[in-house]
């Protein structure tokens, strides 16, 4: 097992810049997740540090080895690809040998870590199979195993569960987290799912544009999020964001109003007239009777129920602004009716509409 470390890595494919400086450090042991939308270089980060991209620039240690211009091969590091890429030809227990046998190890040996492999990921039953009498999860688990087998320095993952059904996903996701903490070998895992990454990471690195928007603990990105695309991203639904203007004491949202907390106001300092985007997790809005303070009149467009709640999506009269909350799995709605909601704003984070940086997040949000 080895830290990973990552200084001022870019990338860029002609003319175009894959990933700019980037620079972290995964420590020994530890499950680092890299989530972001599609092209924003997460995947090309994870084949730099299996070998299988070279970085236009900066430097890259697995361990205290330099690995700039070291083969794939001799990285000591396994990769999941999202395809399995298993070899169709071969048995369970043939694929999960290749590497083994590459390396030229004997084959009592081989027999022993396969064996121990398989039991691992509950597959030892499968071993005289090939991969096309394999459902999805069984590929996965092979593709896995393929990689334990060879006791690596560092996990590498790129989307591995992206081609399981959703129940299935959930249950290899819960294996993988178990996995981890039974082998503790460094892994690195690319997703754009942020249920994913929220559920497995020890610390999330959050890319956009090839850039580095924020790392940090799964709670700290979620509740203190540094900008806009970071809050809307990771959420599923996203957060809220409501598009205001400060007026003596208040916020304008359209044409309503929510009063502005005096411990607001002495942190932003805001003058009349001045622009913000307000951020609110659905979980911090409810349904209420209109007499409360800090309430707000949507109509109701869609419900889902989800069984033990039911998200509700709605928007502001005569605006284009939606919100996403949740009610009681047994409260009962239709498409059109009008609804009282009430903001909790002790929960509100404040960003800035031009740069999109937060500049206000409130304390009440653990780390």
């Amino acid at each position: 097992m080895a830290k990973v470390e990552l200084q001022d890595i870019s990338r860029q494919f002609d003319r175009a810049i894959a990933v700019e400086n980037i620079s972290f450090t995964v420590p020994d042991g530890e499950f680092w997740v890299l989530v972001g939308p599609s092209g924003c270089g997460k995947s090309t980060i994870l084949r730099t540090i299996a070998g299988l991209e070279t970085a236009t620039s900066g430097h890259l240690y697995i361990g205290e080895t330099l690995m700039n211009g070291v083969p794939a091969r001799q990285r000591d590091v396994a990769m999941v690809f999202q395809n399995y890429a298993l070899y169709p030809h071969m048995t369970v227990f043939e694929n999960l040998a290749f590497g083994l046998k590459m390396r030229q190890v004997e084959d009592s040996a081989i027999a022993q870590k396969v064996e121990k492999a398989a039991r691992s990921l509950a597959i030892e039953h499968l071993l005289q199979r090939k991969p096309k009498q394999l459902s999805g999860g069984q590929q996965q688990r092979v593709a896995l195993g393929r990689a334990i087998v060879r006791e690596p320095q560092v996990f590498l993952l790129d989307e591995p569960l992206s081609n399981l059904d959703a129940q299935l996903r959930d249950e290899t996701r819960a294996e993988l987290k178990q996995l981890h903490t039974r082998l503790g070998i460094t892994t690195i895992y690319v997703t754009h799912d942020c249920v994913e990454a929220m559920t497995l990471a020890d610390r999330i690195v959050v890319l956009n544009r090839g850039r580095i928007q924020q790392i940090g603990s799964p709670h700290a990105i979620y509740n203190r999020p540094k900008n806009l695309m970071v809050a809307t991203f990771l959420g599923n639904p996203p957060m809220n964001i409501l598009r205001a203007i400060y007026i003596d004491g208040t916020f304008e949202i359209h044409d309503q109003t929510l009063p502005c907390p005096l411990t607001l106001r002495e942190r932003l300092q805001p003058k009349n007239g001045q622009r913000f985007d307000l951020g609110i997790r659905p979980e911090h809005i409810r349904i209420t009777p209109s007499t409360e303070q800090s309430h707000l009149t949507v109509k109701l467009d869609i419900l889902e129920p989800l069984g033990r709640e039911t998200l509700i999506r709605a928007t502001l009269p005569q605006s284009d602004i939606l919100l996403n909350f949740y009610s009681d799995g047994n409260w009962q709605g239709s498409p059109g009716d009008t609804l009282s909601i009430h903001l909790d704003l002790d929960h509100l984070l404040v960003f800035d509409p031009g740069s999109g940086k937060t500049i206000h997040v409130t304390s009440n949000f653990p780390d």
